[in-house]
């Protein structure tokens, strides 16, 4: 009777734990950045690259950093609620244009040069941003993606809320829904802005 209940009790747990890992939404990965100060940077704007912008401009508010691309077919997808959030002045949104050539898969980025991988880089996401509407108080480039290692940027889009003190309160991974937004993100907004 034993040798047929080890392998029984062994399946069983098994199963308990295929079933609680088949609840678990694999977007919600908890960031080790939650609750400490977002990493510093200086990139250059799409709108004016010559200026430069650092999460230190932000001290005092709150808002969202959010990490996305033109090549980004879940970025196509959250962008309208974007640009409705922006619409409605609820949130300072702030965008980071994350390996816009080197991350697009029909491009050789090898055979560009710094300054034409630059040049494209800023027509093709202002481009992007002119024809589906600009939802970002501003946008900067993170060309090779550095600033993404630093933030912990496994894929796009995610969006980073930091709050007035420059700490990261929440990060969401994937595309934002509206129920994303006036669930969660939103709650958390008015919370920390008062």
């Amino acid at each position: 009777m034993n040798r047929f209940l080890w392998p029984l009790i062994g399946f069983a747990v098994l199963v308990v734990l295929l079933a609680v890992g088949l609840n678990l939404n694999p977007r919600d990965v908890p960031s080790p950045l939650v609750g400490k100060p977002a990493p510093l940077f200086s990139l250059a704007r799409l709108d004016a690259p010559e200026q430069n912008f650092s999460p230190q401009d932000m001290l005092g508010k709150v808002w969202l950093l959010n990490v996305w691309s033109t090549w980004c077919v879940s970025c196509r997808q959250e962008h309208p609620v974007l640009v409705d959030m922006v619409k409605n002045n609820r949130v300072t949104l702030v965008g980071l244009n994350y390996k816009e050539v080197r991350g697009d898969g029909g491009l050789d980025a090898d055979k560009l040069d710094a300054a034409a991988e630059r040049k494209l880089a800023l027509e093709r996401s202002n481009a992007w941003l002119k024809q589906h509407g600009n939802p970002y108080r501003l946008s900067v480039l993170d060309l090779d993606g550095r600033v993404g290692i630093d933030y912990g940027v496994y894929g796009v889009p995610e969006t980073y809320l930091i709050d007035k003190a420059g700490i990261i309160r929440m990060k969401h991974t994937g595309p934002i829904s509206r129920d994303d937004f006036s669930g969660k993100i939103l709650p958390l907004l008015a919370e920390l802005s008062k």
